[in-house]
């Protein structure tokens, strides 16, 4: 029994070490302050978040091939900081729908269904939710996957171990490990694009506006009446991420 205690709470100190250990990794990210290369920017002031119009996207993969030039994703099949989903709705079945989402997106959908057959068809791009309450956050053994003050989910490669644990405990599906470097790569929201004043790539090259960055903590950002307008949904919302990537009328067939 002694011997069981003593085990016990050797285990059990090496464990609170590792996750004061990872505590303080995550910490040292969020007293790093100002963004670099980004003067004026103070994190406090802002809350990120996205708005995505189901109605109005079109699956032209733009979004997609934007965020990989940008961001330097893999150009293989399999990579995506984000994708477009294609959902198809049959009249007999509407609960069960035919999904697909070739290559991500990227090259935007060929013609597969008859107009006037009584199906429907709509896409929905996916991308880090950016939660409040992040599960691969949560996960990461030494820190190196943490939340910053404004709201956006990052990733430091110097310290990610390439471990998995973030990716399986991922409820979106939305990260990677990066072939290259064999760490974690994952949408950023274009960090290094909204700290000096720009949206993310994939909002700037969406033709319709079906993609909007917003800030929760602007007054008078455009999505707060956005998201009183419309009926809104995040994706798992049963997971209670506080996920921060929100639909306008998402058809309850997607999961």
């Amino acid at each position: 029994m002694a011997t069981d205690r003593r085990d016990f709470l050797i285990n059990g100190g090496r464990a609170l070490l590792v996750a004061s250990a990872s505590a303080a990794v995550a910490l040292e990210h969020v007293l790093a302050g100002t963004p670099e290369h980004a003067p004026g920017y103070t994190m406090s002031e802002h809350w990120w978040a996205m708005t995505i119009d189901i109605d109005r996207c079109i699956g032209c993969g733009n979004c997609v091939r934007a965020c990989k030039a940008e961001n330097d994703v893999p150009r293989e099949p399999f990579f995506f900081r984000t994708w477009v989903e294609r959902y198809h709705l049959t009249a007999d079945d509407v609960d069960r729908p035919v999904v697909d989402s070739p290559n991500g997106g990227f090259e935007g959908f060929k013609e597969l269904y008859r107009p006037g057959d009584g199906s429907k068809n709509f896409y929905v791009p996916k991308l880090c939710n950016h939660c409040a309450h992040s599960p691969c956050v949560q996960v990461c053994p030494v820190g190196a996957t943490f939340e910053s003050p404004d709201g956006v989910v990052l990733v430091d490669t110097t310290y990610c171990l390439g471990c998995r644990y973030c990716v399986q405990a991922c409820p979106y599906g939305c990260r990677f490990i990066d072939p290259r470097t064999h760490t974690v790569d994952k949408c950023t929201l274009c960090y290094h694009r909204i700290t000096q004043g720009l949206t993310t790539a994939c909002c700037e090259v969406c033709p319709t506006d079906a993609r909007v960055l917003g800030d929760l903590k602007n007054p008078s950002d455009p999505i707060h009446a956005f998201l009183r307008e419309h009926t809104i949904h995040v994706l798992k919302p049963q997971m209670a991420t506080g996920a921060k990537v929100y639909y306008a009328d998402l058809d309850g067939s997607v999961r």
